[in-house]
């Protein structure tokens, strides 16, 4: 078995070699990364300059390009064979509700599932990052439940860590995404030349959070796993958008 690992933090990011090690004893792993850190660069796609791939002094490959980028190039134009899965992260921080239509993360394990080959983001809910462990472990868990019980078709999970002890996890539990208030605003000031520059603001707080949604169960120390889909059509305003264009 060949696994494809990817991340948006970059090649260098602690996440993706505690992914690595846990994941090696399992299957053949190959690692196609982005050279720096590509947060919130969603499903991007470089289509203006030429990429260039580079090998790591511990094996692994870097992309001058986004993390869509790093296993489109993997998939299409330097394995040989389709990878039997792709797995992104460990990224820093939580992917959860709204965070998803931005993250890197998730956009890597997309590109493999638009691909067809079943992929799954991997994300560390905390700050501070301190468990790690406890993310790969998880990862290695649902790579051999995968093996062991192929789903029927392929599958995208995103999947979200609590950052505490993997002894003090209370199980996985299917989720759907919560929502996020909107972001705050974006922070004015001015740099050393005297221009007025903006920050992006940070995200907001949970709104949708009630049981049943990824913000909860991470809350109560339980693994998210949210299966996610891309035919992005509203179904239920199919028929009122219709009535309004025949007016």
């Amino acid at each position: 078995m060949r696994i494809l690992l990817s991340n948006d933090d970059g090649y260098f990011a602690p996440g993706l070699a505690h992914l690595a090690a846990a994941l090696s004893p399992l299957a053949e792993i190959v690692v196609v990364a982005p050279e720096r850190d590509r947060s919130g660069a969603s499903n991007s796609l470089t289509l203006d300059r030429p990429l260039m791939m580079r090998q790591a002094a511990n094996g692994f490959y870097y992309v001058n390009g986004t993390p869509t980028d790093c296993v489109h190039l993997a998939v299409t134009g330097m394995l040989d064979t389709l990878p039997d899965m792709v797995v992104s992260g460990i990224n820093h921080g939580a992917n959860m509700g709204d965070d998803t239509v931005y993250s890197g993360t998730v956009a890597a394990a997309t590109e493999g599932f638009l691909l067809g080959v079943p992929s799954i983001a991997i994300s560390l809910v905390t700050g501070s990052g301190e468990h790690y462990e406890t993310a790969a472990q998880v990862a290695a868990d649902l790579v051999r439940r995968m093996v062991a019980h192929p789903l029927p078709e392929p599958v995208l999970l995103n999947v979200n860590v609590p950052d505490v002890e993997y002894d003090n996890l209370t199980g996985m539990c299917r989720t759907r995404l919560g929502r996020r208030h909107k972001a705050e605003p974006v922070i004015r000031t001015t740099n050393p030349r005297g221009q007025t520059v903006y920050w992006v603001g940070a995200a907001g707080p949970a709104q949708d959070a009630g049981e049943g949604t990824d913000f909860h169960a991470v809350s109560r120390h339980c693994v998210s796993v949210t299966p996610l889909q891309l035919d992005l059509t509203h179904y239920a305003q199919m028929e009122s958008v219709g009535e309004w264009l025949a007016r």
